[in-house]
């Protein structure tokens, strides 16, 4: 799965995944990061998620990464925000007040151009990824966002056998063995939605588990 996969899915409107509303576990579950305001938020492949625009009206500086121009674009047009855009290394920045978002390849993205998060919040980036390229990214995470930052995730589990990604089933023993040695991570809600995913089960589900954990820093 490379880049131009996710550049034709949005060229051509194929962006299930995407809500529009705010995703609800983000405000139900936020208060439990206790994240100060202005802290820096980043938000990996982050689309053109209402989530941003409710992070920076909670305070908070938003910072997202992005493959996709057109996903950028409709953001900033349908929040009504006019952004500046300049280039830096490999990336093309988009930014208004409170939000810069990188459009280009997460796995090119440095430290030095990122800054440095207070927070992680993936709602949609690990579950995007198939299982072969996981590792790669927590990987990257990790070297992006220090320990200290908590986290705030949200997977899909099903069985995988079942249905070909995205979204790809990610199980919290995957989660374990990949941010267990790094953080203390509570699972702090789970839930079979199949019921109300109709598309789901007509692609052969029989079970569709999202699950929400923190991360809390180790130590």
């Amino acid at each position: 799965m490379d880049a131009e996969f996710w550049k034709q899915r949005w060229e051509n409107g194929e962006t299930g995944f995407h809500l529009d509303e705010v995703n609800p576990f983000l405000p139900r579950f936020w208060p439990q990061l206790h994240v100060h305001n202005k802290s820096q938020v980043f938000v990996p492949l982050c689309g053109k998620s209402l989530d941003l625009y409710w992070l920076r009206e909670q305070g908070h500086e938003v910072r997202g990464v992005e493959l996709s121009p057109l996903a950028l674009q409709q953001f900033f047009s349908e929040q009504g925000l006019k952004p500046e855009i300049h280039r830096a290394g490999a990336f093309e920045i988009w930014e208004t007040e409170g939000i810069r978002l990188f459009c280009g390849d997460f796995f090119e993205l440095t430290p030095e151009l990122l800054g440095q998060p207070s927070v992680v919040y993936d709602r949609a980036s690990m579950i995007a990824l198939p299982p072969a390229m996981r590792p790669d990214y927590a990987r990257h995470l990790q070297s992006l966002a220090p320990a200290s930052a908590p986290r705030l995730l949200v997977t899909l589990d099903y069985e995988q056998v079942q249905m070909d990604g995205p979204p790809f089933a990610v199980s919290e023993a995957e989660v374990q063995a990949l941010y267990g040695d790094s953080f203390r991570i509570e699972k702090i809600f789970s839930e079979d939605i199949l019921a109300e995913n109709e598309r789901f089960r007509q692609r052969g589900l029989t079970r569709l588990e999202e699950s929400v954990y923190l991360f809390h820093p180790a130590g």
